[in-house]
């Protein structure tokens, strides 16, 4: 028993000597453990807060640029507001240019509308005088016709009355120089026949005055006195050949 005790206590100071080996290793373990724990949190932190750094920097950049990007939206944004205000600004004066220029097309349409009724009430009636005017001009047509008709009657009933006349005066011409031939036919006649009765009165008084003559003539022993009365004799047949 007691033997057993004293491995027992060789065991347990064993034990203890290794149990306390064992936790200063542990310990000795652990403390570096914790070191570079310590260490690679600080590290970490490190690399940490560098990374943060640089996030932050990155981050700045990215805030930098976003404030120049916002900043250029910003003064786009003005040029935009301003464009937009000088539109609105135009925009607005061509909406009363616009009004203006309705109120001027109402006037207008208002003028455009009178003349309109003005012009449909003239078109009426220059239709009724067109229609009026194409209704005596159908009657004067009619009047016309009817007067040529009556003119063409006339000009065939005086043109046969005409050459009715000119056909009884041509007969009544022809008639009286048919009367004048006869007339002149038996005036020559006559006339002939009175120059031949002349002519036989004359032979007759010429051979009773030759009678006479030559009983003169026989009676009368003077020469002269038969010259004288050969003379007379000549004489009185010249005039009688003229008065022939």
């Amino acid at each position: 028993m007691p033997r057993k005790k004293s491995v027992r206590k060789k065991n347990a100071s064993g034990i203890a000597k290794i149990a306390s080996f064992t936790a200063t290793s542990i310990s000795n373990a652990y403390s570096t453990y914790k070191k570079k724990q310590d260490q690679r949190k600080v590290e970490e932190i490190k690399l940490k807060k560098l990374a943060e750094n640089n996030k932050v920097i990155q981050e700045r950049k990215e805030l930098r640029s976003k404030e120049d990007q916002l900043k250029k939206d910003q003064d786009k944004l003005y040029l935009r507001e301003e464009s937009i205000k000088n539109k609105e600004k135009e925009l607005k004066l061509k909406e009363e240019k616009i009004k203006i220029d309705n109120d001027k097309l109402i006037k207008k349409e208002e003028e455009l509308s009178s003349i309109s009724k003005d012009l449909r009430a003239k078109e009426k009636e220059l239709k009724f005088r067109e229609e009026e005017q194409n209704r005596k001009d159908i009657d004067l047509k009619v009047r016309e016709e009817e007067q040529r008709n009556k003119d063409l009657k006339e000009q065939r009933r005086r043109r046969r009355e005409q050459k009715l006349r000119e056909m009884k005066e041509l007969e009544a011409q022809r008639i009286e120089n048919q009367k004048l031939r006869e007339w002149e036919e038996k005036f020559d006649l006559e006339q002939k026949q009175k120059e031949e009765d002349e002519r036989i009165r004359e032979e007759k008084l010429m051979i009773r005055e030759r009678e006479r003559t030559a009983k003169r003539f026989r009676n009368i022993n003077d020469d002269k006195a038969k010259d004288d009365l050969s003379n007379r004799l000549e004489s009185f047949e010249i005039k009688q050949r003229r008065e022939n």
